[in-house]
């Protein structure tokens, strides 16, 4: 498995732009188009908020038949909380992309994101659609910068490995929490693989990154993970596009928390050796949600007793008095008690723009990773400010 150049647009058959339409006052970027040369098998993932955004409504039925051709994505507004308006624009965006694209509008996937309980101004947003299929490239098009919303930097990736290849670009930056985490992502393959099993793949690897990454503990009412799959690379070994599909989604699960609203790091916490899968899921993740220890990883404080403050939170079965902790390759927990450190040197580790937590339960061989970012003070600025 190698790196490639070209996120959605490395794998054959796939075309992409991103461009302006006028919806975000500042005047940057905030329409992207991704498209497949033929109809392909298609799966997603969504968040678990009750409140769901139209465009979530829209996909969902487009996908009832395991096929799509392409995704239509507007950042800048939700489109949620919008009513039988926001739906009625959702269907109406996809209809008029599909016009363009010479497709049939229930193989368009819809997605938006920005500012809750607003209206698109549709009359931009349908003039920018005219043309776009004259606009489509494969290469060096603008559809990771033009789902951007408070991100500081586009999210892209692409690997080969064998015949087959997978790309992707994503969006992440606040309102980041499981299940799903506050983020679009979309991904492309050449791979033939049936919609059923997409799902399946798609699932297991979303459990593993976009399911393990918070940055503020609030979930959005927008995320949405999809993958298409357009068969031109033949068939792929299984095991192997799993492999692959967990890498990109891992890669872009810690751009999100890296690009987390005012951080000045990315937090991997790894529960090793846990009783059980569930129990070091639920460990990982109390440590990298806790409010408390981001707080402390901003000021490059090893204030290891948030951590086990964390732990014990988490619900999960665990032995205090066996327990290690060490930050970067230093231990400053043994057994559950302060082990001798030099502070000094574990503040330069914490300096660092990532720091790698692990926890050794010593009560299995069950290990889970979760990712986050600090919680600083620009957190509070850019969401004091938000609306504006």
């Amino acid at each position: 498995m190698k790196l490639v150049e070209n996120n959605v647009c490395a794998p054959k058959g796939f075309s992409a732009l991103g461009k302006i339409v006028g919806i975000k006052k500042s005047g940057k970027m905030d329409f992207a188009v991704l498209f497949s040369d033929v109809p392909a098998d298609a799966a997603a993932v969504y968040t678990s908020n009750k409140v769901k955004g139209a465009p979530l409504i829209v996909t969902k039925e487009h996908l009832q038949d395991g096929k799509a051709q392409a995704i239509v994505v507007n950042s800048g507004i939700a489109n949620v909380c919008t009513g039988k308006k926001g739906i009625e624009d959702a269907r109406e965006i996809a209809a008029s992309a599909a016009k363009e694209l010479h497709i049939g509008a229930e193989d368009v996937l819809v997605a938006s994101t920005g500012l809750i309980g607003a209206y698109l101004p549709m009359d931009r947003l349908l003039s920018g659609i005219k043309g776009i299929r004259n606009e489509l490239k494969k290469e060096k098009h603008d559809a990771a910068k033009a789902i951007m919303t408070t991100d500081l930097y586009e999210k892209e990736i692409a690997v080969k490995s064998e015949n087959f290849t997978i790309g992707a670009i994503a969006k992440g930056a606040g309102m980041v929490h499981p299940n799903m985490a506050t983020m679009l992502c979309f991904i492309t393959t050449d791979a033939k693989i049936p919609a059923d099993k997409l799902k399946k793949f798609l699932k297991s690897s979303v459990d593993k990154s976009f399911n393990m990454i918070s940055v503020d503990m609030d979930m959005s009412t927008s995320d949405m993970a999809v993958i298409l799959a357009n068969g031109h690379a033949g068939s792929a070994d299984e095991k192997k596009f799993q492999q692959a599909l967990d890498f990109v989604c891992i890669e872009m699960a810690k751009k999100i928390a890296r690009d987390g609203e005012g951080a000045t790091k990315l937090i991997e916490v790894e529960a090793k050796n846990a009783k059980t899968a569930e129990d070091a899921r639920k460990i990982a993740r109390s440590v990298i949600t806790s409010n408390l220890v981001k707080c402390a990883f901003f000021g490059n404080d090893p204030n290891w007793g948030r951590i086990m403050s964390a732990v014990g939170s988490s619900g999960a079965e665990f032995n205090e008095s066996l327990m290690d902790i060490h930050f970067g390759n230093v231990q400053i927990v043994s057994r559950g008690a302060a082990a001798a450190f030099d502070f000094r040197k574990v503040q330069d580790i914490m300096k660092k723009d990532c720091l790698k937590i692990t926890l050794d339960m010593k009560q299995g061989r069950e290990n889970a990773k979760a990712y986050g970012c600090d919680m600083t003070y620009d957190y509070v600025k850019i969401n004091a400010v938000y609306h504006t």
